[in-house]
């Protein structure tokens, strides 16, 4: 049997199973409960946030055998089908290969007919902005005013290019990216189901390169156990991501406080090492930063160390130095293309940050001294003659 990728194998069958999105869920529930089902809908969101799952499970809410209702039976042939991809009144639509007015032309001729198994026929129109402009205008009069027995679901992570038109038609739902917390905690769930140890540190790791995602944290999660072979450990998963050691980091900024040239160099030479992306380099420089900052000024903000000492940190520097510090590493990111070669570009955003340190502030005169200072600067007045 083939091996099917844990971010299919996984894929949410109901509402209850959805991570995060509850403001989406509540909404299309209550529709369903009440019977208040709007006729065209557009889900938006970054990429594998739940457009299209969700899509997928109101249509199923829809189809279902034993009724409509938020939370479908799941057992039912139409449940079985649309889950498998192969139900005859859910149309999917990929709007990247279908562009053209002739596509949409069909589609608005299909629509005039009943659907052949459940209550609904349900066109879910994937990347829906890549549309043209002329099939977006033969869509207008079909999107407004459906037949009764036809559903649209508009999915796509570029909003801004929907035509104010269509977007008038639909109600719109953005989906938000998930937390570290949310992709960790199902990672976690996966890998027991999985039988899988793992490190929560790898774990958290994994979370992290997501970047709000949860089918690319689950790709990641894939290609991790795949290269670990076994138990993912955190050296194995910081190893395949390229991950850049924390501790090296701490390193850097040590030798930055010190003011010791020689140190940082060292530091340098010794995450060359590993080959890294010096961009990335100076993203966890950043979030370093970023966390001595939130130390300094907000001491009761919760942090996650991550191999950086932030409260050592936030005692050995001053304020204004680590805000110049983060100014400096954005500024570096952003022009690190533009130098010879990317680890002498970093170079000298680190000897930059060395060399340009705000002067310390020099502690204003007692009001005594400044007041016995003026008078001896001041001459005294010649006297008046007799």
């Amino acid at each position: 049997m083939s091996y099917l990728v844990l971010a299919r194998k996984w894929r949410p069958k109901r509402f209850a199973e959805l991570v995060g999105q509850e403001h989406v869920v509540r909404a299309l529930s209550n529709a369903l409960d009440t019977g208040r089902v709007h006729h065209a809908f557009l889900f938006t969101g970054t990429r594998g946030v739940g457009k299209t799952t969700i899509a997928r499970i109101f249509s199923k809410s829809l189809n279902c055998e034993r009724g409509t209702s938020a939370d479908p039976c799941g057992e039912c042939a139409a449940c079985r089908d649309i889950d498998a991809g192969r139900y005859i009144d859910l149309l999917e639509i990929d709007a990247a290969s279908n562009t053209g007015v002739d596509d949409v032309r069909e589609v608005i001729e299909n629509a005039q007919y009943m659907p052949s198994r459940g209550n609904y026929k349900v066109y879910l129109i994937d990347e829906v902005h890549m549309l043209s402009k002329a099939a977006f205008n033969a869509l207008l009069k079909t999107l407004e005013e459906p037949p009764a027995h036809v559903k649209f679901l508009l999915a796509t992570t570029d909003p801004q290019k929907l035509p104010v038109t269509v977007l008038s038609r639909c109600l719109q739902f953005n989906l938000k990216r998930l937390d570290h917390a949310q992709i960790s905690g199902q990672m976690c769930k996966i890998l027991a189901a999985e039988q899988i140890a793992a490190d929560n540190e790898a774990i958290s790791q994994l979370a992290r390169a997501a970047d709000g995602s949860m089918r690319d944290g689950l790709s990641l999660l894939d290609q991790a156990i795949a290269y670990a072979g076994g138990e993912l450990r955190t050296d194995v998963v910081a190893s395949m991501l390229g991950s850049v050691d924390r501790t090296r980091i701490a390193a850097l900024l040590q030798a930055l406080s010190d003011g010791d040239g020689a140190a940082l160099l060292q530091t340098v030479e010794a995450l060359a090492e590993f080959s890294p992306d010096w961009s990335s380099v100076l993203d966890a420089l950043a979030e370093g930063l970023h966390r001595i900052q939130v130390r300094q000024l907000v001491p009761s903000a919760p942090l996650v160390a991550e191999g950086i000492d932030a409260d050592a940190f936030a005692a050995q520097l001053r304020a204004e130095v680590v805000q110049l510090w983060y100014q400096m590493a954005l500024a570096g990111r952003r022009d690190l293309p533009l130098a010879p070669t990317p680890r002498a570009g970093f170079e000298m955003v680190m000897l930059r940050m060395l060399a340009f340190r705000p002067a310390a502030q020099v502690p204003a005169q007692p009001p005594a001294a400044t007041v016995a200072t003026a008078a001896v600067a001041v001459d005294p007045a010649p006297a008046a003659p007799a």
